[in-house]
């Protein structure tokens, strides 16, 4: 049996993939610091895997980004580069690291974006550095695989919603989650949302890509590709959605409409069809309801 080490394994994407996959070893940040080199050769050499599943980040809201970007970029470029360097210093046979379509340009000309167009321009501003630093991740394992004669790939997701999201603190809650517990914790039958309500965003439930990261190892498939599935809904429609699924008729305010972020950055999932042909992803009404019952 191929021994599997995942890294952010207490996490929310984590704790999806250990549901599913529950030989692997899962370490945390209080297991081992990923931006220590030190660390990092300690943890790979003492369990020697086979695989690595990189999803170890540094990940927060749009305020906390543009608030810390340095911190942002430094926290994931170490984490990345060591977790590479390592993983080949140890003869590790695969490794999978998670990007995420903030990696991408922050406009271009046609959507959706393929895969060849991670490159074309530099990401957004309100996640500039967590983008590139995500981007950087890319290029270190293209390097790798052809200095090294690697199969190392990645899997570029789009944003993630989860019953086992950061409910504890707000800076690093995801969206689709922050705009449910919003929802649950409401004293005035109101909504308050940074932005417009405009932006178009993909939103997959994380135990999907869990799924997917899982069929990637079983398949031994070592092609990078997005995770996205074909709805791309605006920031508006998805928070209408999750009232009517909640059945609450709130009032929606939004404020601070220069924190919209980016106007879209939808991708392709031609690829994945083509690798993973009967992969269904959740629907998006069925995830959110699962997520809100969950809610304290």
């Amino acid at each position: 049996m191929k021994k599997i080490l995942v890294t952010g394994g207490t996490g929310m994407l984590g704790i999806h993939l250990k549901q599913i996959l529950p030989d692997a070893i899962y370490v945390g940040s209080k297991d081992c610091d990923l931006t220590d080199l030190k660390q990092v050769r300690n943890l790979v050499s003492t369990y020697k895997p086979d695989i690595i599943v990189h999803l170890a980040a540094r990940v927060g809201g749009i305020q906390d980004n543009i608030s810390k970007p340095a911190e942002y970029f430094d926290d994931n470029i170490l984490m990345n580069t060591n977790m590479v360097k390592v993983s080949h210093e140890n003869n590790v046979n695969r490794f999978i690291g998670i990007l995420s379509t903030c990696a991408y340009p922050n406009s271009v000309e046609t959507y959706p974006m393929y895969e060849q167009d991670l490159f074309l321009g530099p990401p957004a501003p309100t996640n500039f550095s967590y983008g590139y630093a995500k981007r950087c991740l890319a290029t270190q394992i293209h390097a790798y695989n052809k200095q090294f004669g690697l199969n190392y790939n990645y899997l570029i997701a789009c944003n993630l919603y989860s019953e086992y999201d950061n409910f504890n603190n707000k800076n690093k809650m995801h969206f689709i989650t922050a705009v449910l517990d919003k929802i649950k914790n409401s004293k005035d039958n109101k909504i308050k949302l940074l932005g417009n309500g405009k932006p178009l965003r993909q939103f997959i439930y994380a135990g999907d890509l869990a799924d997917v990261i899982k069929q990637v190892i079983d398949k031994n498939i070592t092609t990078n590709f997005n995770v996205a599935p074909d709805d791309n809904l605006s920031i508006d429609e998805m928070a209408k959605i999750a009232l009517q699924v909640t059945n609450k008729d709130y009032e929606i305010e939004y404020s601070n409409p220069e924190l919209k972020g980016q106007f879209r950055k939808d991708v392709s999932n031609d690829l994945m069809k083509q690798l993973l042909p009967n992969f269904k992803f959740t629907k998006f009404k069925n995830g959110i309801k699962k997520v809100y019952d969950t809610i304290s």
